[in-house]
């Protein structure tokens, strides 16, 4: 029963009712003395009442409080493990599993279903003693286990190497523990996803030539990939639709109604309440009867394969690439909704990132584009140095912006929470007036670098960027290399300009010497390791004052003084015949700390403190391994796990150095060999391997 102030007084006789609103009025209140008290009456009833409820609420693992969910682990014999990733911190799903995966201890299904739930990932799991070379017993034949696969068989060739792989190989006995061997009869490998589809929703899609667009937004090739599907059922292995994976031309062709679009025609029902792509083109969504998985490859001047005037639209998920019908419309409004692999939610992008998006202070004037106002040029001119634009579509902004800011005042551009618009500008300048601020949050940068140039009005005391990318090299070329790898991608000439940066992809930075410069999660490249990522001006002298928390910077580095460096990868050399001395250099070594990093041993910063590496023997073989350096590919920034475990777990928790810090990846592995440790059929031996 649920009860109010007002229900529980009429409750009360009319007669004490009549004489409350007497004595009421009287003293020339609102309410009565027993109004008021019967209002403080209900007023604990309810909390009462709530209670009651939350501990009925906390009797279920579904629905109890995470304070409750150690316990009912307990009552229940779970071990916990050490709750530091975000994404995996509570047990609860693990907990609401354990009846369920006891039983079926051992098998292949607990295996998977115990590795997603521990790590988070995307999980497969597989018996190599299933794909074993061996002569068949006759009670027992497996016509599918032949010695030699199949040639004709396309779409199971494409999966040879991978976790999904059908054909038979011969016995392997090195120990699966290390990651070298697998086909051996006491072997389960564990197959982990560490790069996620992102999702990119109606994206304007960037012309290449006549009928012919590309996905990505700054030009360049990449792989679409699939929306993984939720697996239901306990006892269901993973399959090549349930994780983040690049899609090929044959699959996507083989199984167009799993990936592309809601039903078949327009008269169809509906089939695919959740695909991975949908076309539209001048508003109008092209239908799965319509689409042709072809390849797209250069040929010559054009494309190969583009389709005739039949109507016909195709697109090549290899390359992300769309022609349009030769009858088509030319140019056109292109839109893909499609997936983007990116193994962390920084750099901006439809993720949760409401907690960075504050409530803009009442009486603050807000400015929303393209609902209020067309153009960021416009709605800059309507806040007048003080207020914030919000963009609240996926839309490609081709402006110059020249943004100046109030004294005292404050501009933010920031992109809507699911959002992640494209500004491809030709200029982006920022000024402001006495103790101003410039806020940038949630966007995709390029053509232009962010300047904030110095001169006599120009006092703008603070620079915020959070969850953005100002493309490394400025733009991309078709190959996806960058057009301008020697320029700096933010110039900050004011010297009393604070600037902070954080879950942000950055170019090269060039900040005065006595201006402050803070980054976290964030990294910043120069495009090659013997760029120059960070200094003044002109590229030599001393920049500003450096603290870097769980960044990895590519290039070399040369500040006047370190706050601090915590938990960072320095990834510079220095180039043949090269002008510095050395590839990371700090002017004055008696302030600041570096601790818990990787950083070239003869750097010459102030007192390190368990970095990595700590000896000149140490140096040859203690080094970062990326599985990419390349800005536009999935493993952007990725640490390889051949890197040494001394930079894999050197942070200062234990977790990995760099700008994926904030994954634990070396937390979750180990969580998920705990697990194995107490669910591991005795007699096996149990691998991880990284998918991506």
């Amino acid at each position: 029963m649920s009860l109010d102030a007002q229900a529980l007084f009429a409750l009360l006789p009319a007669i004490h009712r009549i004489r409350d609103a007497e004595l009421a009025e009287a003293e020339g209140f609102e309410r009565g003395p027993l109004e008021e008290l019967v209002a403080l009456l209900a007023e604990q009833l309810g909390i009462a009442e709530e209670g009651l409820e939350q501990l009925y609420d906390d009797l279920f693992i579904e629905t109890c409080a995470d304070w409750v969910v150690p316990y009912i682990g307990d009552l229940i014999g779970y071990q916990g493990l050490h709750q530091v990733v975000p994404k995996v911190a509570s047990p609860r799903a693990e907990v609401a599993h354990t009846i369920a995966l006891r039983r079926r201890k051992g098998t292949a299904t607990v295996l998977e279903q115990l590795a997603r739930d521990v790590t988070g990932w995307d999980a497969r799991a597989v018996e190599y003693f299933q794909r074993l070379c061996a002569t068949q017993y006759m009670n027992h034949p497996r016509p599918q286990a032949l010695q030699a696969p199949d040639l004709r068989q396309e779409q199971a060739l494409e999966w040879l190497g991978t976790a999904f792989e059908t054909a038979n190989r011969s016995v392997d006995v090195r120990r699966i523990e290390t990651g070298r061997g697998r086909h051996n009869i006491p072997n389960v490998g564990l197959h982990l996803w560490r790069i996620q589809a992102y999702s990119r929703s109606q994206a304007p899609c960037l012309r290449a030539g006549p009928r012919r667009y590309r996905a990505s937004p700054l030009g360049h090739d990449l792989a679409l990939y699939n929306k993984p599907r939720v697996e239901d059922d306990i006892g269901h292995l993973a399959e090549p639709d349930n994780v983040p994976w690049p899609l090929s031309r044959r699959r996507l062709e083989a199984h167009l109604a799993r990936h592309y679009g809601v039903r078949a025609n327009a008269g169809a029902p509906l089939d695919n309440p959740a695909p991975s792509l949908e076309l539209w083109v001048d508003g109008t969504l092209i239908e799965r009867e319509q689409i042709c998985i072809c390849h797209l490859g250069d040929d010559g001047a054009g494309w190969a394969h583009t389709p005739p005037a039949d109507g016909t639209y195709s697109i090549d998920p290899l390359l992300g690439r769309i022609a349009l019908p030769g009858d088509a419309p030319d140019p056109a409004e292109v839109q893909l909704t499609w997936h983007e692999g990116f193994s962390a939610d920084i750099g901006g992008g439809e993720y949760e990132r409401g907690a960075d998006l504050p409530t803009p202070p009442l009486g603050r004037l807000v400015v929303r584009v393209p609902d209020d106002q067309p153009t960021l040029v416009a709605a800059l001119t309507e806040i007048a140095g003080d207020g914030v634009v919000e963009i609240t579509d996926n839309g490609r902004y081709e402006e110059a912006l020249d943004i100046q800011v109030a004294a005292d005042g404050a501009v933010e551009i920031r992109a809507r929470n699911g959002r992640r618009p494209v500004l491809a500008l030709s200029q982006l300048s920022i000024s402001g007036a006495a103790d101003s601020a410039c806020l940038l949050n949630g966007l995709l940068i390029s053509g232009a670098p962010l300047q904030v140039a110095a001169g006599a009005g120009n006092l703008l005391a603070r620079l915020q960027l959070d969850h953005c990318t100002l493309v490394p090299g400025i733009a991309l070329d078709a190959g996806g290399q960058p057009l301008q790898p020697a320029s700096p991608s933010l110039l900050l000439e004011i010297a009393s300009l604070q600037t902070r940066i954080s879950r942000s992809l950055v170019g090269a930075i060039r900040a005065h010497e006595h201006a402050v410069v803070q980054a976290s999660d964030s990294l910043i490249d120069a495009t090659a390791r013997d760029g120059v990522a960070f200094a003044a001006m002109d590229g030599e002298a001393p920049g500003a004052a450096l603290s870097l928390d769980a960044c990895t910077l590519i290039g070399k580095l040369h500040t006047s003084e370190v706050g601090l460096i915590s938990n960072s990868i320095l990834f510079a050399a220095l180039a043949p015949a090269d002008s510095w001395t050395v590839p990371v250099r700090a002017e004055r070594k008696q302030v600041g700390c570096v601790r818990f990093s990787w950083l070239p041993f003869n750097s010459i910063l102030p007192r390190r403190h368990r970095c990595q590496p700590d000896s000149s023997a140490a140096a040859r073989h203690i080094a970062p391994r990326f599985t990419s350096l390349r800005y536009g590919t999935p493993a952007y920034g990725q640490l390889a796990t051949s890197t040494a475990a001394e930079i894999l777990q050197g942070a200062d928790d234990e977790s990995e150095m760099g700008v994926f810090h904030q994954l634990y990846g070396a937390q979750r592995v180990t969580n998920l060999r705990i697990r194995l440790a107490e669910y591991l059929r005795v007699g096996l031996r149990a691998g991880i391997f990284h998918e991506s």
